[in-house]
């Protein structure tokens, strides 16, 4: 009789739970960006609960498509002035002409590196149920840079598994990975490696490195802060590792610099990983 209480108990806690576990499962796939919204009907005792958390998703999407329309008005309300102001100063002579132009371009890298900033934030607040093939982005940006570097036969070598993905938008990760990969590609001799997996922990984990000179570890720090450039001898705002380090930040994820064996520079890069429904 003993024996028959305990399996009736656990029968009954098994089957009865069931509903709260497929909930938890269900919730647990739109974390991971496997879904978008609770889809599945439930017993009127848990019906409510997951109609709210429906209710939230909605609400964060809302929150965000408002942020985006904000940042876009942001942008248009200052990108004409400061490009009237460039028109103005025109191709003038003269040290003020020269003033307005330098500082105008200042301005618009300034306002072009915060609304991306703003951008990334917003989507990384919401962040569920955008997954991006990190393996497809990584073939397309391997052929647009190889041919941007054509005359210097540059090698980019990545390997990635179908499968995984990255836990956001692909805007950004085209971001991410793009700038680091230009980077390599500028200052190799010839060879870049990128390789991507996921570590079991939720997140992937991408490297690139090249085959340059390299950076002292002294100057690592230095050139991932805004204004900072590899080479200051080349033209440009100096935005590329900060904007980097700045979506990589939004998203959670971290950006380190090191050594490669390659023998120049190699950038760790962990950012929020899911894997990808196989067909």
């Amino acid at each position: 009789m003993g024996a028959g209480l305990v399996s009736a108990v656990f029968i009954q806690v098994r089957f009865g739970l069931r509903p709260l576990f497929d909930l938890r499962n269900e919730i647990a796939a739109v974390r991971k960006g496997r879904a978008a919204r609770i889809e599945r009907a439930y017993p009127l005792e848990i019906q409510p609960l997951a109609e709210q958390v429906n209710r939230l998703l909605d609400h964060n999407q809302e929150v965000v498509e408002r942020q985006r329309t904000h940042v876009g008005n942001l942008a248009h309300a200052l990108k004409t002035p400061i490009s009237v102001m460039l028109a103005e100063a025109g191709t003038a002579a003269g040290p003020l002409p020269e003033l307005v132009r330098r500082q105008t371009k200042v301005m618009q890298g300034q306002v072009d590196h915060h609304l991306r900033r703003a951008r990334a934030a917003a989507r990384a607040a919401h962040g569920l149920g955008e997954t991006t093939p990190v393996a497809e982005v990584l073939d397309e940006l391997a052929v647009m840079i190889e041919q941007v570097f054509r005359t210097k036969d540059v090698e980019i070598d990545w390997r990635a598994p179908d499968e995984l993905a990255f836990l956001g938008e692909r805007q950004d990760l085209q971001e991410i990975l793009g700038n680091l990969i230009e980077n390599a590609a500028k200052f190799s001799r010839r060879r870049v490696r990128v390789s991507a997996g996921d570590n079991g922990l939720g997140q992937m984990i991408a490297v690139i490195e090249d085959d340059g000179p390299g950076l002292p570890a002294d100057r690592r720090e230095e050139v991932m802060k805004r204004g900072a450039r590899l080479d200051e001898s080349a033209p440009g705002s100096g935005l590329g590792l900060s904007i980097v380090d700045d979506l990589t930040r939004a998203y959670g994820g971290r950006l380190t610099l090191g050594d490669s064996d390659l023998g120049g520079l190699k950038a760790v890069l962990e950012l929020p990983a899911a894997q990808l429904e196989r067909g």
